[in-house]
């Protein structure tokens, strides 16, 4: 298997932008989506540097699951947690009682899950340009 791990990387920064340009403009709900975004994106490089084919969307999980050789920050499985809550509640009206996505975030929630995002690609990005 050819690694794209550096394509997967490359998107997770753009992603990460974009989550940045949407708290810009307000957009908390898509911000906070797009960080999860790159997050994902950053996991799944480091798995395709690990030569590993993982499928799915929670990064929690992707990163409990990595070998136990990939040392990481206790509480990054807790960020990921956090970012992975904005997967589906951040795009569709029908996950809340009333009211759209755009209801219900702020501008914390898209600061935290920026901030979040760019420690755990800060992470992967280590540990995929590493020899």
């Amino acid at each position: 298997m050819v690694s794209r791990a550096k394509d997967w990387l490359r998107q997770a920064l753009r992603d990460l932008q974009h989550a940045k340009n949407s708290m810009k403009h307000e957009e908390y709900e898509w911000a906070c989506f797009a960080a999860h975004q790159a997050a994902e994106k950053a996991v799944k490089a480091l798995y395709q540097k690990l030569g590993v084919e993982v499928w799915g969307h929670s990064v929690s999980r992707m990163l409990r699951a990595l070998p136990a050789e990939i040392e990481l920050p206790p509480s990054l499985v807790d960020k990921a947690k956090e970012l992975d809550r904005h997967y589906i509640p951040s795009r569709y009206p029908n996950f809340h009682p009333e009211g759209a996505p755009l209801d219900y975030y702020t501008r914390e929630d898209a600061e935290r899950a920026v901030k979040y995002a760019g420690e755990i690609i800060e992470i992967c990005r280590g540990k995929v340009l590493q020899g």
